[in-house]
């Protein structure tokens, strides 16, 4: 064992950078698979124990006052019923920042559904205009306890009694209203009412809601949301960085493990006569064994303890949301088992590929083999030798540099592994290309919006005091204001009654809405809609279908003639122009406005000044960006770049190293023919350059498509749909291209050159 130990100890001090790179290549990877581990705790553990502590409702349903909510305790597989509550629709107001609210009656606090206070109190009879607010809506109110709302257009005020969490969806400004909780007396005009059910089996949402719909009739029931929708809305972002970092993180572990079985190869064809040395001194074939073993998991434990203790000391500092998931990943139970799980996993992975390849040096004979010489007759090809200048009947003629010929013959004619060294080199490279492309996506969402359905900047809903002729003059008198597109949304029970959709009718025929759309056409006439993804993949249907759907208790039928990239309501949006459904509904009006501004407008000073300009008839937001919650994965990106670069230098070393070694023998014959060190160093750089854009080019070919298909298959995942990928431009690829192929040759200069200065006795001890 001491004889094991000291000849890893000397090889590691002739490769001490390439062991360097080893343990931060592998810190690296299990660090980003530990993040990705915490984002998806954090994604869905926090929800989770809210719904768990709050013995939150599985269904919630918004119906008409009239709805008789009482029959619905008795369906089976209703274990519990919060409510009916009286509810009102509101907007509140706190230092300058509105919010669209539902106000609702809640006489003591639940049993099922139950708020859990984060600050303050519950509601008390003896201020009966104290209310509690839901948290993120807290958040964006800028309010606590204590504090005093304002209802605008009105005199009246409400104090912050509490704020609490809540396993409902949450507020979104301008799609979904916050919640309030109030007594009854505070609710003065309700416009209908809300009931939560618990069930005895989750998996039985859906007919749960079918059965429920049955029983209260389908017109008395406005609207649906289930604890999957909740659940998916806020997992959201944090699921997908947990996707992105492990999808990254498993992929850079198979390219460090290819990565070491390549080094490691290299190396026992570089040491055949060491190893064959060590055996006839006495090694065992399983001490040769053991002995790369080992070094090779020495270096992976000692990257991935590093990486351990650098997320559990620095993980919960980390700027933005990895910080605070690394901080809430750390309370949960299986915290610990995950540090411990992930770096073992890695480890062992490392492990396997190494021992493949140190196996190979166990079985070599302990007797020292010449390598073999070059078969007879594998001379340079004619187009060599015309390249080099060799003369063939006709003197003079254009001549290429030999070092360019030879390292081109080098890298492609001579060498068997190269295809294995262009594979392996062009793995990481090939997620560095897809990595690339996701930031090609994150920038388009923001630079090119109108491209991935978010066409307007911002959203207005107006109250009954100003009608539609007034509210859209209103919006069009702002200088910055561009076009006014006016609609309306309703929630829409779909086929079966098992959940609802959101049903928008947008523009006119003569104005029509400019839906970004990835298939189909327009809709342009009579009964012609266009869905979002998410929508297509409820109903199980597909561009060319009818889909009916109830409106309360009229009947819309609708011709889906286009998918349109919908970034709300996880896609589950049907859309039609104003006029399609004025004719199925004569009394609609607007209640919603569409904005678009000139190039350059800032949308928070336009919301500001149209706000003002309503006099407290308008709810003015900035219409939210999905890419926003995404800014995390830019240091996300570049961190993965960054190990992915360190796997590729580790697999570059490897391939110069294994050209250096092979060309020794031909280091005499080319000092003969006249070749100057200078240009027996540029063959190895020029076969190590060419190798490397072969790698390059084949990752670039690859990784650009796969980047396509992985983002759009995330796309249709999460309901916005097929047709957001963007690829990196190629003034980009090209510079990727042209860095990887520069920097390999900037890497290879100095052991070429150190090799074609080496003396002639050293170069005879080489051949022999």
């Amino acid at each position: 064992m001491r004889a094991t130990l000291r000849w890893a100890h000397s090889d590691l001090r002739t490769h001490r950078g390439e062991a360097l790179f080893l343990v931060l290549a592998t810190a690296g990877v299990v660090a980003s698979l530990l993040l990705a581990t915490a984002l998806f705790g954090y994604a869905t553990n926090p929800w989770q124990r809210v719904f768990a502590q709050s013995r939150g409702a599985h269904v919630w349903l918004h119906t008409a006052e009239s709805a008789d909510a009482g029959k619905l305790s008795a369906l089976d597989g209703v274990t519990a019923v919060a409510g009916p509550y009286p509810t009102a629709a509101a907007t509140l107001a706190s230092r300058g920042v509105r919010a669209s609210v539902e106000l609702r009656g809640t006489p003591e606090k639940p049993s099922v559904g139950r708020p859990l206070l984060t600050s303050g109190h519950w509601l008390d009879p003896a201020a009966p205009d104290g209310v509690v607010l839901e948290t993120r809506l807290a958040r964006s109110l800028l309010a606590g306890p204590g504090d005093t709302l304002t209802v605008p257009g009105t005199a009246r005020t409400l104090t912050v009694l509490g704020v609490a969490d809540s396993a409902e969806p949450r507020y979104r400004p301008g799609e979904r209203p916050g919640l309030v909780w109030a007594l009854p007396s505070a609710v003065r005009d309700p416009g209908g009412q809300v009931t939560g059910l618990r069930l005895t089996d989750p998996d039985d949402t859906g007919y749960a809601v079918q059965r429920a719909v049955t029983v209260l009739g389908a017109g008395a029931v406005g609207e649906v949301t289930t604890w999957q929708q909740a659940r998916a809305e806020e997992q959201g972002d944090d699921r997908l960085l947990g996707q992105v970092l492990g999808l990254f993180g498993l992929g850079a572990l198979i390219a460090a493990g290819l990565a070491v079985h390549g080094a490691i190869g290299t190396r026992i064809r570089g040491h055949l006569r060491d190893i064959s040395i060590l055996k006839a001194i006495g090694f065992t074939p399983g001490q040769v064994v053991r002995a790369y073993l080992l070094q090779h998991i020495a270096y992976a434990l000692l990257g991935a303890v590093s990486a351990v203790a650098l997320i559990v000391v620095l993980g919960s500092r980390l700027p933005g949301r990895l910080g605070d998931a690394v901080g809430v990943w750390q309370g949960l139970p299986g915290h610990a088992v995950a540090l411990f799980a992930v770096p073992a996993c890695a480890v062992l992975f490392i492990a396997a590929t190494t021992g493949l390849a140190a196996w190979r040096a166990g079985r070599v004979p302990p007797v020292p083999v010449p390598r073999p010489a070059a078969s007879a007759g594998r001379g340079l090809a004619g187009p060599v030798r015309r390249a080099l200048g060799v003369r063939l009947g006709r003197a003079g003629g254009p001549r290429l540099s030999p070092a360019l010929v030879l390292g081109w013959h080098t890298a492609f004619a001579r060498r068997r592994r190269t295809p294995a060294t262009v594979a392996r080199l062009a793995l990481p490279l090939l997620l560095i290309v897809v990595a690339l492309s996701a930031w090609s996506t994150i920038d388009r969402f923001h630079s090119r919006p109108e491209e991935i359905g978010l066409p307007t900047a911002l959203t207005v809903h107006t109250d009954s005091g100003l009608d539609g002729r007034d509210a859209r003059a209103l919006l069009e008198r702002d200088p910055q204001v561009t076009a006014v597109h006016p609609g309306v949304e309703v929630a829409a029970l779909v086929p079966g009654q098992t959940a609802t959709i959101a049903l928008r009718g947008l523009g006119t025929r003569e104005d029509p809405y400019p839906y970004a759309l990835a298939e189909g056409r327009p809709a342009e006439g009579r009964d012609e809609a266009v869905a979002g993804q998410g929508l297509l993949n409820l109903l199980d249907v597909r561009v060319g279908d009818w889909i009916r759907m109830t409106v309360g208790d009229q009947p819309q039928i609708l011709h889906i003639v286009g998918r349109s990239i919908e970034p709300e309501n996880a896609g589950r949006v049907i859309s039609t122009s104003l006029d399609t459904l004025r004719e199925n509904d004569p009394r609609l009006t607007p209640t919603r406005y569409e904005i678009r501004l000139h190039p350059g407008a800032d949308p928070a000073e336009v919301a500001a000044r149209l706000t003002e300009a309503g006099h407290g008839h308008l709810d003015v937001h900035t219409v939210p960006n999905p890419a926003d919650g995404l800014s995390p994965l830019r240091g996300v990106v570049l961190g993965l770049i960054t190990v992915l670069a360190l796997i590729g230098l580790i697999e570059l070393l490897t391939a110069i190293g294994g050209t250096v070694r092979e060309s020794e023998r031909d280091l005499l014959a080319l000092k003969a023919v006249g070749l100057s060190p200078r240009q027996i160093t540029g063959i190895t750089v020029t076969a190590t350059a060419c190798t490397t854009l072969a790698a390059a080019l084949l990752a670039t070919a690859l990784g650009t498509p796969l980047a396509r298909w992985l983002i759009d298959a995330q796309g249709s995942s999460n309901g916005i749909g097929a047709g957001i990928a963007a690829s990196p431009s190629t003034t980009l690829l090209l510079l990727f291209v042209a860095s990887a192929v520069i920097g390999a040759a900037a890497v290879a200069a100095v052991p070429a050159a150190r090799a074609a200065r080496r003396r002639l006795a050293d170069t005879l001890s080489a051949v022999a």
